[in-house]
């Protein structure tokens, strides 16, 4: 069965194959150093007798190739393979990157195991098993970890041995979709170790491509992280160029933010503590003074008397039923026994509050009744919406 060479010697961009099969753009060699997509790591690109490669997969036991369009080639004769060096380089880079990651996690979480990987143009994402919560520290000293071991130029090896005996290895990280998708029908097992084999970084089973040393893998920058599912925590990186970039706009950003708070980077998050505590402070200021504000309007509205009953009724404008209903509370009991008060926001709205003498749920009733919308409430306090009127149209209808 035809297998990719390409993890075994992933230094490999060009190669003679001879053709097995021809399918349309589909083509089999009895050799290839493409690598077909599994394992979370995409297809190699590339060109295959001078045609565009689209696609790699591993069907029905062989590697095929797809090409942009069906090639003049027929089984037997031999063609030339051109793997684009560029993405493999990358791929190379980030497959190991998410080892080192996986080693730096062997470090900081508890309870680890590997729950997926995926490498994308701009980024990759490994999800870790645990139950540590990696917060922001954490994810800082992941970040640091990992580039100390880039720092270190750590060697990265790789060998074949038996499943088995790669099963029953406590070291060995296992990451459960490569298994299924590479080491399913295999006698052995592909592990890749990052350090001395004595006293490893990390060591994982894995059939994917890598650099020989943890060097070549360049800056690695941790993007954040995310929930994808129960039990799992999902942290991004980018690497290499993409991670320079990343870092130098995140720097960007950090340098005119401490510019625009007048402070040093250092004492940033110092100035942003003390600048939420006085915001927040200033908005429960701000707010008693305009509860304190709607409350003396809604205490000086006109009075209507009925049946022995003061009713206070009015319109209100930039305020919503929530704050307005608050108010109406308030002014209820000091010689008023209901308020009614009409307002929009989006759409019209009533409030009414009583002292019981008159139930505030029948008032909006009544109100909801006559121009639509919906509410609802018990004998002192009672709220409508949707009403189809202005509100001095509503606040009319309850003088009449």
């Amino acid at each position: 069965m035809p297998q990719s060479l390409a993890p075994s010697d992933p230094t490999v961009r060009e190669f003679e194959a001879t053709v097995a099969s021809v399918d349309g753009p589909d083509v089999v060699l009895d050799d290839t150093y493409f690598y077909a997509e599994s394992g979370g790591q995409p297809a190699d690109r590339g060109t295959l007798a001078g045609t565009t490669v689209t696609d790699v997969q591993h069907r029905d036991g062989d590697v095929v190739h797809t090409l942009e369009s069906a090639p003049d080639l027929s089984a037997g004769d031999t063609a030339v393979g051109v793997v684009d060096d560029a993405f493999r380089t990358y791929c190379m880079r980030a497959h190991t990157a998410s080892h080192a990651l996986y080693g730096a996690g062997r470090e900081y979480l508890d309870d680890l195991g590997y729950g997926g990987f995926n490498i994308d143009s701009e980024k990759v994402r490994v999800d870790f098993e645990t139950s540590t919560d990696i917060d922001d520290e954490t994810l800082v000293d992941l970040e640091r970890l990992v580039n100390r071991v880039v720092w270190d130029s750590l060697s990265v090896s790789w060998e074949e041995v038996p499943v088995e005996e790669a099963r029953s290895r406590e070291d060995v990280a296992f990451n459960v979709k490569t298994e299924e998708g590479v080491f399913s029908d295999s006698d052995t097992v592909r592990i890749v170790t990052i350090g001395d084999s004595d006293t490893p970084f990390d060591v994982a089973a894995c059939g994917g491509t890598h650099v020989s040393n943890t060097g070549e893998i360049g800056p690695v920058h941790l993007l954040g992280r995310s929930n994808p599912g129960e039990g799992l925590t999902r942290v991004e990186f980018a690497v290499g160029p993409t991670a320079i970039d990343r870092r130098a706009e995140e720097r960007r950003a950090t340098l005119s933010t401490a510019r625009e708070l007048g402070t040093s980077v250092s004492k940033m998050p110092e100035m942003a503590r003390n600048l939420r505590a006085k915001t927040e402070s200033l908005e429960a200021e701000l707010s008693d003074l305009k509860r304190g504000v709607l409350a003396a309007r809604l205490a000086g509205l006109d009075a209507v008397e009925r049946d022995g009953v003061t009713w206070r009724v009015g319109t209100v404008d930039g305020f919503g039923p929530n704050d307005v209903g608050d108010a109406a509370k308030d002014v209820v009991g000091d010689g008023t026994d209901v308020v009614v008060v009409a307002g929009q926001e989006g759409s019209t709205f009533v409030v009414v509050a009583s002292t019981g003498d008159v139930a505030a749920g029948d008032v909006v009733t009544e109100l909801t009744d006559a121009f639509g919308g919906g509410g609802g409430g018990g004998p002192t306090f009672a709220q409508g919406g949707g009403l189809d009127a202005d509100p001095s149209a509503v606040v009319d209808a309850v003088r009449r």
